[in-house]
Order: C-alpha cells, then sequence, then structure tokens
C-alpha cells in the first residue's frame, strides 16, 4: 500500500513509526497510509528552511515571481493530474476539484505581482533635508495549517503569498487528503524554489503542538473549526507568533419577496449542496422574508433537490460526491436527527443513501429542513453537510439579525431585486463576506477573504494586500544626508520635529 511521506529539503522524507489510514470516500477502503510526524520531523524541516532563507529572502522580488509564473504555468499543465488524487481523496468530483485548484491559483496569480504589492512608501522632504521611507521584510518562517476540504486552494493561498514576500514556508496539510499538498511542493521545486523554502509534514495535534511551541516559527495561518482556531490563536499569540485563524461559518441566504426564485433556487442546490456541503462558504441556511416566500420557496426546492445526483467522485454527472470520511458521514446523519428532534419538519430525507457499486462509500443524500427555529442546536452550529434549513423570517428586520447575532459570521447572500434593500442590508449585517445575488461570496484573490466573529480569531485576513501585510514586517527609515559643512545642530538635545 502506497505511504505518503513528508517534503522536507527538496525531497520525499520518510519517518514517524505512527500513520493514519488515508480513505477513498467513494468505495470506503484504504487507499493508502501517511505517516504522522513528531517534533523531530518538524525540526528537521525548520532546518532545511532556516539554511534555506538567507538566499531567498535576498533575492529580489522580480525573480522569486518568476518562480510563481513557472509554478502557475505547472499546476495548469498537471490539472488533470491534480483533480484526480484530490477527487480521489477528498470525494468531491472532478469538476469542482478544477475549481478548488483554479482558485487557489489565482492567489498565485496575485503573487505574480509581488514586486509591485512590496513596494514601500516615500516621502521626500519630511522636514530640513529628511525623507522618509518605508520597506516591507519577509517574517522568516512561516506556517500554514490547512484543513481536509479544499486542500489544493487554501494551501496556495498561503505558501503563495508568504513565499514571495521572501519567507520560508512549512505547511501541514491535512491528514485525510495529503497528496495533492505534496504534488504541490514538488512542482514548486520544478518552478525553480530553492529546496528547504516550502516543506510539507504531516501530522495530528502532536505536530501542531509542536508547532504552535517551536520559538523559530513567526507566523502561523490556520483554517478549520472554531473551537480549534481559538486554540491555535490563544497559544500560538501565547508564544509570541503572529496568528489568523479561521473557523467555522454558518452562512445566510436571505430570500426577499421580490427575488426571482427560479435563480434563487438553482443557485441555493449549488452553495448549498456542492462538495456536499463541506465549504466554508457554503449557504446551509436560507432565510426566506414573509410566508407566501417561504411557500413558494419550498414548493420550487424539492423537486430540485429530488433532481440532484449524487456519484462516485469520478462520475462527469454527479452533482456532488461522498463527504471525507465514515465519521463525518456519522455526524452529518447525527444533526439531521437532531433537528428532526428539536421540531424541524424534514421535507427531504437524505440518511441511507446508497449507490449501487459504491455500497461502502461515505455518501449523504441531500436533506431539506423547513421551520427551523433559532435557538435549535442543529441551527447554532456547523453541520457541514449537504443539509438546507429553511428560517422563516416575517420580515427585512429579522432577516438581518439572524445572520447578525448568530456566532458564526462568515458569509452572508442576499437575493433581491431592490438596490436599496441590498445596499442597507450590506451596509448593516454583521458579518464578513456578502455577497448580493451571489451565493458564495469569496471575494477574488486581490481582494481579501476573512470571517467576523467566531468565524475569524486575529486582525489580518487572507490573500490580497491583508495577505502581504501579515506574511511581511513593516520598516521606516528616516533619513538625512549632511551637507558636509561640519556645523552642528544646537537642539541635539531635543526630541526631532519635522517643522
Amino acid at each position: 500500500m502506497r505511504t505518503i511521506d513528508h517534503f522536507i529539503g527538496g525531497g520525499s522524507f520518510a519517518s514517524g513509526e505512527r500513520q493514519g489510514d488515508v480513505f477513498n470516500p467513494s468505495q470506503g477502503d484504504v487507499q493508502a497510509t501517511v505517516r504522522l510526524g513528531t517534533p523531530t520531523d518538524l525540526q528537521k524541516a525548520i532546518d532545511a528552511a532556516n539554511q534555506a532563507l538567507p538566499g531567498w529572502a535576498a533575492t529580489n522580488p522580480q525573480r522569486r515571481a518568476r518562480v510563481m509564473f513557472n509554478f502557475k504555468a505547472l499546476v495548469e499543465k498537471n490539472m488533470d493530474e491534480l483533480a484526480a488524487i484530490l477527487s480521489s481523496e477528498h470525494g468531491k468530483v472532478i469538476a469542482d476539484a478544477k475549481g478548488d485548484i483554479q482558485r487557489g491559483l489565482e492567489v498565485i496569480e496575485f503573487a505574480c505581482g509581488i514586486p509591485h504589492a512590496l513596494k514601500g512608501e516615500y516621502t521626500q522632504g519630511a522636514g530640513p533635508g529628511i525623507d522618509v521611507y518605508s520597506m516591507r521584510q519577509p517574517l522568516g518562517i512561516c506556517v500554514g495549517i490547512t484543513p481536509f476540504n479544499f486542500p489544493a486552494m487554501i494551501p496556495m493561498w498561503m505558501f503563495g503569498v508568504a513565499i514571495a514576500c521572501g519567507n520560508a514556508f512549512i505547511l501541514k496539510p491535512s491528514e485525510r487528503d495529503p497528496t495533492v499538498p505534496v504534488r504541490l511542493a514538488e512542482l514548486m521545486k520544478e518552478a525553480g524554489l530553492p529546496d528547504g523554502i516550502l516543506n510539507v509534514v504531516h501530522g495530528d495535534k502532536e505536530m501542531v503542538d509542536a508547532i504552535l511551541d517551536h520559538p523559530d516559527v513567526k507566523a502561523i495561518s490556520f483554517v478549520g473549526s472554531s473551537d480549534i482556531a481559538q486554540y491555535i490563536y490563544s497559544r500560538g499569540t501565547a508564544n509570541g507568533k503572529r496568528v489568523q485563524a479561521f473557523g467555522g461559518a454558518k452562512n445566510h441566504g436571505i430570500v426577499m419577496p421580490d427575488a426571482d426564485l427560479d435563480q434563487v433556487v438553482s443557485d441555493l442546490t449549488g452553495a448549498a449542496f456542492g462538495s456536499a456541503g463541506e465549504r466554508c462558504m457554503a449557504l446551509p441556511v436560507v432565510v426566506p422574508v414573509g410566508e407566501k416566500t417561504a411557500n413558494n420557496l419550498r414548493e420550487k426546492l424539492i423537486p430540485a433537490i429530488e433532481g440532484l445526483k449524487v456519484g462516485v467522485s469520478s462520475d462527469p454527472e454527479a452533482h456532488y460526491g461522498p463527504v471525507v470520511n465514515e465519521a463525518h458521514k456519522n455526524r452529518v446523519e447525527d444533526w439531521i436527527q437532531t433537528c428532526a428532534d428539536e421540531g424541524g419538519e424534514l421535507v427531504v430525507d437524505g440518511r441511507g443513501f446508497t449507490l449501487q457499486g459504491s455500497e461502502k462509500g461515505f455518501f449523504v443524500g441531500p436533506t431539506l429542513f423547513d421551520h427551523v427555529q433559532p435557538h435549535f442546536r442543529s441551527y447554532q452550529e456547523e453541520i457541514f453537510g449537504p443539509v438546507l434549513q429553511i428560517v422563516r423570517a416575517p420580515d427585512f428586520e429579522t432577516a438581518v439579525r439572524l445572520p447578525s447575532e448568530h456566532q458564526y459570521g462568515n458569509g452572508v447572500a442576499i437575493f433581491t431585486r431592490n438596490g436599496h434593500a441590498a445596499r442597507e442590508f450590506a451596509a448593516r449585517v454583521n458579518v464578513g463576506m456578502v455577497g448580493i445575488n451571489v451565493p458564495i461570496p469569496v471575494p477574488v484573490a486581490y481582494h481579501t477573504f476573512g470571517g467576523w466573529k467566531r468565524s475569524g480569531f486575529g486582525d489580518t485576513n487572507q490573500h490580497g494586500m491583508e495577505g502581504v501585510k501579515f506574511w511581511t514586517k513593516v520598516k521606516t527609515i528616516t533619513q538625512r544626508w549632511p551637507d558636509g559643512s561640519g556645523l552642528g545642530d544646537e537642539n541635539a538635545f531635543v526630541i526631532p520635529t519635522m517643522g
């Protein structure tokens, strides 16, 4: 059976007695094992990074950008291979896997412009004969801890900008689908990245804690559940590290009475059930405003949901595939039962779904609830599966309040033809990313991604200029060139001013 090794110092590194299983979610069987690293393995990656870092940090931004250009071309050349691997380990269908890779490449494209993004500020004549300028410099060794649901996109969101800024990077991907992150590191090497600048270490909590405690790690970016995000943020910052930690979500889709319901149903089925709902930007809650809107929306949703095709990840006609493993399947189905027990009306039940020829696959059929109430635990918590809940709102004010008061604040969408309502909603809602007739409002790469409340810990978001700020530190220089007259400054003992 295939074993997935670490990637350290530019090559495969086999170490660690403990190993974890990597499943094929469509078939329900183990297809590989992955090494679960130790602090000793992390130290080897740290040593490789420290050795390579001075040379890379001193490389001019244009040359660093050329590596990113080469990497982009290599990923595009190997797109089919990467998508097939990603689908086989995660379970998402091939088209969705290619979307995962493409959204990561968009941040790589942004990183190709790093010479411009790293430009500092300059003021000539800030005082008599004095100029002031700033520069952005790399932090050192940086780490990304990434989730299973986007094994290509989120690693590229992190290491693309960090490495382009001149840092060395250690990636700790999810142990559930670790092959694509390793392939990305191999392609970075092929693109011309020096050995040791990008390392991949696998592991579980033991590896994460070693990262959080290691004195050479300067910055950590994390995406995962909110409880773990809070843990990583607290422990990392307590150890003096810069940390951004993004957690869970419960994104709402507000449907106003004037919305185009046919378009809304099309958007909802994709946003709620695509990738089996395993997206932090999925849309698992729909809030129709008014009973008439709710009844009409429900009537249209039922046949659309019942018409979704669930299939193996390689099926080109499938709308979505299995969830990532059996434990997650059981968790999603437990939440379905919880919502029913709480009083939600189970309109479409996706439990017990089986696929001929893949009876052991980790499939959950599309599920729809109506009359879900805000006090339900199933509404308050993230289900992270193909489950859509209808929470009816009597008016616009309630529709604004529901996502604003929820513990998560990642994304929200409003569907309407009314520009004033959309503008008012966007301004008032207490959520980090807003879509107006856009069901999954993930910003483009040159803007920035990040949620509020328990969806995000830290003050700086991912990619865009916020990413450049996170992965660099600012140095400000105040300079004066004396005229050579030898005349002293009679105010030498007074704090300098620019008057």
